[in-house]
């Protein structure tokens, strides 16, 4: 495997894996995360360039193996293994994009973010968390990827959507006693629509 280290090329990659959505998407992220200054620290990888049937994005450094398959439409796909992870990415596919853009928080509801200090609440929060392992992850993701946050009158959060290094959504909660008030409805529009302004694509 070949790391892709020149911008140009990393661009051009990133214009070939955008037509291949949704499918592509986890690579895509990642792929869109390292074009716009690399807040994760990864890198990514391909078969051979720029000819390609198999791209890997990884944190820096990492070292995976792992084997080839077909999607059965003409594309390849690439099952990765690393410690604590498996996942298998298409390289090829199609897909769209969409959304609806006017939504408005609730009275008394003000958009805002979370902060360091809110670790705790997430991780007691999101289903995968509860452990130390979980909370340096969620830590990480708070001080290096995009989050939407909306507070009470008194700052407190009310709901959020927090995104990763694959440029995706991967912890959205809505506290119990601020449900049923379209509150998570218009954090993830406020989410999608700073995605789409920064590049990345919304799906919905």
């Amino acid at each position: 495997m070949k790391i892709l280290t020149c911008p140009a090329h990393l661009q051009r990659l990133e214009e070939i894996l955008r037509k291949s959505l949704p499918l592509a998407l986890p690579v895509f992220g990642a792929v869109l995360n390292i074009n716009r200054g690399n807040p994760g620290d990864f890198e990514v990888l391909v078969d051979k360039w720029p000819e390609f049937g198999a791209v890997l994005a990884r944190p820096s450094g990492e070292v995976a193996v792992g084997t080839w398959g077909t999607t059965g439409e003409g594309g390849y796909t690439v099952s990765w293994h690393m410690p604590g992870r498996n996942w298998e990415v298409p390289v090829e596919g199609s897909g769209g994009a969409g959304g609806h853009w006017g939504w408005v928080p609730a009275p008394g509801v003000r958009l805002g973010s979370l902060s360091p200090s809110h670790v705790d609440l997430l991780n007691e929060t999101w289903p995968y968390g509860g452990n130390a392992r979980s909370r340096r992850y969620l830590a990480e993701l708070l001080g290096r990827f995009p989050q939407v946050c909306l507070q009470d009158s008194s700052g407190q959060p009310v709901a959020w959507v927090l995104t990763d290094h694959f440029g995706t959504g991967t912890h959205s909660y809505t506290v119990p006693e601020q449900r049923r008030r379209g509150h998570m409805q218009v954090a993830l529009t406020v989410a999608a629509q700073r995605a789409h302004a920064r590049g990345f694509p919304t799906f919905g």
